[in-house]
């Protein structure tokens, strides 16, 4: 896989370039239009969520930190924040199932028929919540891809300057 381009920011702060301040010009230029311009907003259902609240608030921050911070990426983070939190929940609810698989061991007075019944009902509700929390994972981890590759395609996608086009045996012929 190439390296991705560098950003005008990378080149600029660098100073030096086999790039022609034209060529500079146009991928400024380029990475400015891909920029709405508008900071993130956060939707209601995660603003009422605390949990994808704080995700969010941490993310618009790093963001910003980056310059990434635009209204573009809005729906994917507002959705990342939700899943986060979801997958905590899952979470949770797997250490209480745990804890009270725990407990039921623990447990005198009951019989062995009830016992064992219980036991595989809770151990059953486990394994269906770690498929729940594994399929949350796997939907956290394609968007952070996804989200990584849309900035570095955004990156890739400025315009290149356009070549003329010359003809080398007229400009031998002329003398160029």
């Amino acid at each position: 896989m190439p390296t991705p381009k560098k950003p005008f920011s990378v080149l600029s702060a660098e100073k030096k370039s086999h790039k022609t301040k034209a060529e500079l010009k146009t991928r400024e230029s380029g990475e400015k239009a891909l920029a709405t311009g508008a900071a993130l907003k956060e939707r209601p259902e995660v603003r009422d969520n605390p949990r994808a609240h704080a995700e969010f608030e941490r993310l618009s921050n790093l963001l910003e930190k980056i310059g990434k911070n635009d209204a573009i990426y809005e729906g994917v983070i507002n959705r990342y924040c939700l899943l986060q939190a979801e997958c905590h929940g899952f979470e949770e609810m797997r250490d209480r199932m745990s804890n009270e698989l725990e407990a039921l061991e623990q447990a005198e007075g009951m019989s062995a028929k009830d016992y064992f019944s219980l036991k595989i009902d809770i151990q059953k509700q486990i394994i269906a919540l770690d498929k729940q929390i594994q399929t949350k994972r796997k939907m956290l981890l394609d968007i952070e891809k996804e989200n990584i590759m849309t900035i570095a395609a955004a990156l890739r996608s400025i315009p290149k300057p356009e070549e003329k086009a010359s003809n080398k045996l007229l400009e031998v012929l002329n003398g160029s």
